[in-house]
């Protein structure tokens, strides 16, 4: 029945947007128990998609049971109320429902995708409401999780990706709650029992800690009644503290682990931007030209086209509640990992000095705009959307603004913004692979 969505991504979706979603009329309110909810009336489709998300996600961890948020995530499925999981997961199927749950370092988030017809939609969220307000946490049902979690940890200790993810993050975010892996760690999750669930699930999952985005053919008294039916059980609670401030980092660093492999694994980066953040459009721009535009990027160009010495490099933002990361990353051959590296640090430090040409910048907006329209081709992908705005506290009118945005963003600003906060000399570099040259 899990279908897992990648919100992990879903910042990144908002970066597409532009003046074709101008139409959109979003209708917001707050619920009486202090939850936040964004619609959109849609009647192309008769169908209704509801994303509801939590300030829930692996920062909120306890230091000593990494894993917790995730397997609060995993289990408000395994029985709710009066049901089973086996009951749950057949009321959903009866109705033609789909649900699908994502747990990552900002955000715990539940969907649900349903017929408008009431007849389907209704006994589809009646299910949804006890799954997000009455887990059971059944200790059966957590015991098959934990082993499952358990493997996955350490199959995940076999792919040098993931070895190169977790150690990235860890040595990027030292002592930062954005150092917490999603799915925890293999000490953290066989010290967890059903009341560290029950505790956290009590603690987070309330009405002033959620956001709720809706979208669909529904008018606004049915999308009111709706949000009262699904989140309104919830007891207003209060809202999670404030994520601590990312710290700057004191130098550069490098970290090489060892992996019985052909290739190496490179991630290399520093704390980048928060979803509100001045930088955040220059910055966005630039990157599209030095690492996020694929093969004509200027990473891309130096170290595959030119030279060979990669399949794919890259590099993003990812903005979070607080700072989230500036990632470079490749793999290759084992031999060439210096080399690629020096490259790679040698392409950011002249984009740096340099800024774009005016030709790399027009093409970058025309791309960034031109791609808007295909990240929002559905409710769930618009349901995305406007779940992060919620969450992150974006202005109404951020998506119909956005082309602009980005339009007005010139050559000069973003060289400021990557003098400013990017330097290639206080890079974290973490090369999982065998020995080097």
């Amino acid at each position: 029945m899990r279908r897992i969505t990648n919100y992990t991504m879903l910042p990144m979706l908002l970066l597409w947007a532009g003046n074709a979603n101008a139409a959109l009329d979003i209708q917001t309110w707050e619920t009486d128990n202090g939850a936040r909810v964004y619609f959109v009336e849609t009647r192309q489709l008769p169908m209704v998609q509801l994303s509801v998300g939590f300030d829930a996600g692996s920062a909120r961890d306890p230091q000593d049971k990494l894993g917790l948020a995730h397997l609060v995530n995993l289990m408000v499925e395994e029985g709710a109320a009066d049901l089973d999981g086996e009951s749950i997961a057949l009321a959903l199927e009866s109705v033609g429902a789909q649900y699908s749950n994502e747990n990552g370092r900002d955000m715990s988030v539940f969907e649900l995708r349903s017929l408008s017809d009431p007849d389907l939609l209704q006994p589809a969220a009646r299910v949804f409401a006890k799954i997000l307000s009455a887990p059971t946490f059944p200790k059966a049902s957590l015991d098959r999780e934990r082993q499952r979690l358990l493997i996955r940890l350490a199959q995940q200790q076999q792919s040098p990706r993931d070895v190169v993810t977790r150690a990235f993050y860890a040595n990027l975010f030292d002592g930062h709650p954005y150092a917490k892996p999603p799915d925890g760690d293999a000490e953290g999750v066989q010290r967890i029992v059903r009341r560290d669930l029950t505790d956290f699930h009590r603690d987070y999952f309330v009405g002033a800690n959620a956001v709720m985005a809706l979208v669909g053919d529904l008018s606004r008294a049915e999308a009111e009644q709706l949000v009262q039916q699904v989140v309104g059980g919830l007891p207003r609670g209060r809202a999670a503290e404030k994520v601590a401030a990312v710290p700057e980092l004191n130098g550069g660093a490098l970290v090489d682990i060892q992996f019985p492999s052909n290739q190496s694994h490179l991630l290399m980066g520093q704390p980048g931007v928060s979803r509100h953040d001045p930088d955040y459009f220059p910055l966005y721009v630039g990157n599209h030209i030095l690492g996020g535009s694929g093969l004509i990027s200027r990473l891309s160009v130096a170290i595959r086209e030119e030279r060979g010495l990669a399949y794919s490099v890259y590099s993003y933002f990812l903005p979070m509640r607080d700072r989230g990361p500036f990632i470079i990353g490749l793999q290759t051959r084992n031999d060439q990992t210096s080399l690629a590296e020096r490259l790679a640090r040698e392409t950011v430090a002249s984009f740096v000095a340099e800024g774009p040409s005016a030709e790399e910048l027009e093409a970058a907006k025309k791309n960034i705009t031109g791609g808007f329209p295909l990240l929002i081709d559905s409710n769930r992908k618009i349901a995305g959307n406007l779940l992060n705005m919620a969450f992150y506290g974006l202005p109404l009118d951020y998506l119909e603004t956005y082309s602009d945005r980005i339009d007005a963003v010139t050559a000069e600003q973003i060289r400021d913004a990557f003098r400013r906060r990017v330097d290639p000399e206080r890079l974290v570099r973490v090369v999982v692979g065998g020995s080097n040259g």
